[in-house]
């Protein structure tokens, strides 16, 4: 077989490819959160967040020109009942880098050029996505797995950057930024509990998801891990002290449903596995971010809360995220070696 052509590559490029961004990302930025713990740690942290800045501009090419030169090809995918739940991944994409920008360099322009782009395109992609779904009959009960998230998950990840940008904000700037991060917030939250019941339904009374799907239950654990820390990056900007109390008591609760979910991800992931239903795919990347936030709000719990328990479950969650990186990485990159990687499933 030979190797597919830079157009074949755009014309069939998958929108997933940037979760390997959001997981990338996560990564570096955990890492670099117990590198205060463990200075060792800050090295690797650094080199990862440089390697997510080019692997965006990499996967930004093929991504664009199949916009520019095959849109038709673009909209198809957008049809899909499930594919285009992956097109909000770039627009989250840009919402991490922000992030990352803001954590590993002085860079607070770059960071908010970032985040004000990754806010409008993730606006765009969440109503786009959900317009022609809401429109449609094309769902059914059979495409419904977390990866509905995933527009969802794009909004609550608006104050992760958004909340500390505010800093470097002013006046009406500041208010309205604010008021987005709210709204992006309370929009993606109220999503995630209607779509958590849906979800679950599809799980007791429907086919699971299985094969390349399967590791789309570990979706569950971005909102968990996400939308508590948002919430908190934007009590934090409100003059109401009780609020981050109150936030702070929810952030405990909702890890704790994270927990519990970790272990049920990891039962329904080695049970597919031993049943030989776990090829390799580009949405094992999803095994990465999901767990990647979780982590992350783990360690703002430990510093909230000052428990070695919660550090202690974190730091295991890591070293799982570690694990799932490395492996997913390998092949991933074996796979662009092949060229196998760009052939489109069915």
């Amino acid at each position: 077989m030979s190797y597919p052509h830079f157009a074949d590559i755009s014309r069939t490029f998958a929108p997933g490819w940037f979760a390997a961004v959001m997981g990338t990302g996560v990564f570096a930025m955990t890492t670099h959160g117990l590198s205060l713990r463990w200075p060792w740690l800050a090295l690797p942290a650094e080199l990862l967040h440089w390697f997510n800045s080019a692997l965006f501009l990499v996967l930004a090419v093929p991504w664009l020109t199949r916009w520019l030169r095959f849109r038709t090809a673009a909209m198809q995918t957008m049809q899909h009942p499930v594919q285009a739940n992956f097109y909000p991944t770039f627009s989250i994409a840009l919402l991490v880098l922000a992030a990352q920008w803001l954590t590993f360099t002085p860079c607070v322009e770059v960071a908010l050029v970032l985040w004000w782009l990754g806010v409008i395109l993730h606006f765009i992609f969440s109503f786009a996505v959900l317009f022609i779904m809401f429109r449609g009959e094309h769902v059914a009960a059979e495409h419904v797995t977390p990866a509905q998230f995933i527009p969802a998950v794009g909004l609550v990840v608006m104050p992760l950057a958004g909340g500390p940008l505010l800093a470097h904000m002013d006046g009406a700037l500041r208010e309205w930024a604010l008021t987005i991060n709210a709204v992006g917030l309370g929009a993606g939250s109220m999503m995630y509990l209607g779509l958590l019941g849906l979800t679950l339904h599809r799980k007791y009374l429907h086919k699971p998801a299985q094969g390349i799907l399967t590791p789309t239950v570990w979706i569950h654990l971005a909102p968990i891990g996400v939308i508590p820390v948002s919430l908190m990056n934007v009590a934090e900007q409100l003059p109401y002290p009780a609020v981050r109390e109150v936030a702070t008591v929810l952030m405990l609760l909702v890890w704790g449903f994270g927990v519990w979910w970790l272990v049920m991800a990891s039962l329904l992931t080695l049970s597919a596995r031993a049943a030989g239903q776990l090829p390799f795919a580009l949405s094992w990347w999803g095994f990465t971010f999901p767990l990647g936030a979780f982590v992350a709000e783990s360690l703002r719990l430990t510093k909230l809360l000052g428990w070695s328990s919660t550090f202690a479950i974190g730091l295991a969650a890591w070293l799982l995220l570690c694990f799932f990186w490395t492996i997913t990485l390998v092949r991933t990159a074996r796979g662009v070696a092949s060229g196998a990687i760009f052939q489109p499933h069915p």
